[in-house]
């Protein structure tokens, strides 16, 4: 049911996007109604696109191929319309500019041409954005941390259509050479059927470090199978943190590690995320917490050391930032949320939907766990 209703609200948002393009776009171009009825076709075409791409994603396994233009679909139609916006500004203001005529029809084919230099530039760029993993390192203060540790952390990998056994394969080769104490995967890493995408997973069963790799579910998770996933990471020898911790390190010099479900489970009403539940038996011990959704620091009161979250993949494309900003208090980074708590917001391993990013680069996170002084 909610796979039906995030299709039905995601295909109904494009298609208007497609009709504000075609509309405010394409209609006012200075060009021939041929070229302007090419364009139309390619937009129905990138439409088409979309729809293909849920369904592959969610429904039947496509070939790669498909998997790859169906979703560049969904970028280019999000391009263009930001482009068409960026058009429409400009345009009213030309109508209402004090010039003479003939210069005023310089400036719209110029405005035309600029515009869709513009829509090709950018998806250019940011389908070139997506292809690389950016490495951050970040060091974090821990007050009452009698060892320095180090923390990989991956989010958002999104294993399914295009981030395939290969793309994984590339990734915990990334990771091995890292040397970490601990790898971290902090939701939305699974988002397909479970059954499809066997091969790719098995790959994270390769990861090394020294206290093993832990796991919590993201919203995706719940959209195919939360407890097949959490079964199956299980088996993998994957650690999956329900509302629980472990101790990682030496005895008396290491570190909590907890973990919460996604909050998600709270309008599921199933697998909801216990934070009380996650930090029983720890006392005056440093810790850190995995929780999918930055959001959920606002359940942590002063009793973890560090948060580190996903979820928002930065933004993944410009200007979707200043949306994410709206529900989420954090986008990406390092931050002081009180006098104890910092929180990590990683920008995502990998992407959901196109293979495109723009202001926001794909990350695996190198964490160092300090002494604090």
């Amino acid at each position: 049911m909610q796979f039906m209703i995030f299709s039905t609200i995601f295909t109904s948002v494009f298609a208007l996007l497609s009709f504000y393009i075609s509309r405010r776009f394409i209609k006012k171009l200075s060009i021939s109604p041929r070229i302007k009825k090419s364009l139309n076709i390619f937009l129905l075409l990138n439409f088409i696109g979309v729809l293909v791409y849920m369904l592959g994603r969610y429904s039947i396994s496509l070939p790669t191929y498909i998997n790859y233009l169906s979703s560049l679909s969904i970028g280019m139609i999000f391009l263009l319309f930001l482009s068409a916006i960026f058009y429409d500004v400009f345009n009213t203001l030309l109508k209402v500019a004090p010039i003479n005529e003939k210069r005023r029809d310089f400036f719209r084919k110029t405005l035309d041409a600029g515009s869709l230099t513009l829509a090709a530039g950018v998806t250019t760029s940011a389908t070139y954005n997506a292809k690389e993993i950016s490495l951050e390192k970040v060091d974090v203060n821990i007050k009452g941390l009698q060892k320095e540790y180090s923390i990989v952390q991956l989010s958002d990998v999104h294993i399914g259509g295009l981030i395939d056994k290969d793309f994984i394969t590339s990734m915990v080769n990334q990771v091995n050479t890292l040397d970490t104490d601990i790898v971290v995967i902090t939701g939305d890493l699974i988002d397909t059927k479970l059954s499809y995408i066997k091969e790719a997973v098995n790959e994270l069963m390769n990861l090394k470090s020294t206290y093993g790799t832990y796991f919590v579910v993201g919203n995706h998770e719940y959209f195919h199978g939360v407890v097949e996933i959490i079964d199956y990471m299980n088996s993998i020898g994957i650690k999956v943190l329900e509302n629980e911790n472990v101790y990682i390190g030496e005895k008396d010099k290491g570190f909590h590690l907890a973990g919460v479900y996604d909050i998600i489970g709270y309008r599921a009403d199933y697998y909801a995320p216990d934070l009380n539940k996650a930090l029983e038996g720890i006392q005056e011990s440093p810790t850190v917490l995995l929780a999918h959704q930055p959001k959920f620091i606002s359940e942590v009161n002063n009793n973890v050391d560090l948060v580190l979250s996903g979820h928002t993949h930065g933004g993944q494309i410009f200007p979707f930032n200043y949306l994410v900003k709206i529900v989420q208090p954090y986008i990406k980074g390092l931050h002081q949320h009180d006098s104890r708590t910092q929180i990590y917001v990683n920008k995502g391993t990998g992407f959901w939907g196109p293979p495109m990013r723009l202001g926001a680069s794909a990350e695996m996170t190198y964490i160092r766990l300090k002494k604090s002084v």
